[in-house]
């Protein structure tokens, strides 16, 4: 069964972007979602994917995702996704053997920057960059599921981490 094992950090600041190798643009719609799973489409430049994914705290979840041709993404995101979207840049910044995803988020989650690793297990050892910040990973608000439900910029100021 295809499993995601991801750590999710917040950034102390901005460093990262000196050595970005790549970036690209997303929306990401959501379909469905409970208490056990997530269904979301996202598009990205020329290709699409749907996607769901366990919805379980912590660093390992199950996930499952399907390539979709653009034109039919395009068209499940206007007919089923309405206000349940985000968009947001992501930006790959290599360290050692990982790469970092650095998602810097826009609309109603203008100002939350977020950097995410994929490991092989939740113990395997990785470089920590001088510019990562706090973990987040077993914090809900920072799922993007979360994220279309209580927006960042509604968060009062002293809870964002």
């Amino acid at each position: 069964m295809p499993m995601e094992i991801e750590r999710k950090f917040l950034l102390k600041n901005d460093h990262w972007r000196a050595f970005a190798r790549r970036q690209e643009s997303m929306r990401q719609g959501y379909l469905a979602g409970d208490q056990r799973c997530s269904i979301r489409i996202r598009i990205t430049g020329d290709a699409a994917f749907l996607n769901i994914k366990s919805a379980t705290l912590g660093v390992s979840r199950h996930e499952f995702e399907y390539a979709v041709p653009v034109p039919e993404a395009t068209e499940m995101f206007a007919l089923f996704c309405a206000q349940r979207s985000l968009s947001k840049d992501r930006y790959y910044v290599p360290n050692g053997p990982h790469t970092w995803e650095i998602d810097v988020f826009h609309g109603d989650n203008e100002g939350l920057v977020v950097a995410e690793i994929e490991l092989s297990s939740p113990t395997e050892t990785f470089a920590i960059p001088d510019w990562l910040g706090e973990e987040v990973s077993d914090d809900p608000r920072y799922y993007n599921s979360r994220l279309i439900e209580f927006p960042f910029r509604g968060w009062p100021a002293v809870t964002r981490a």
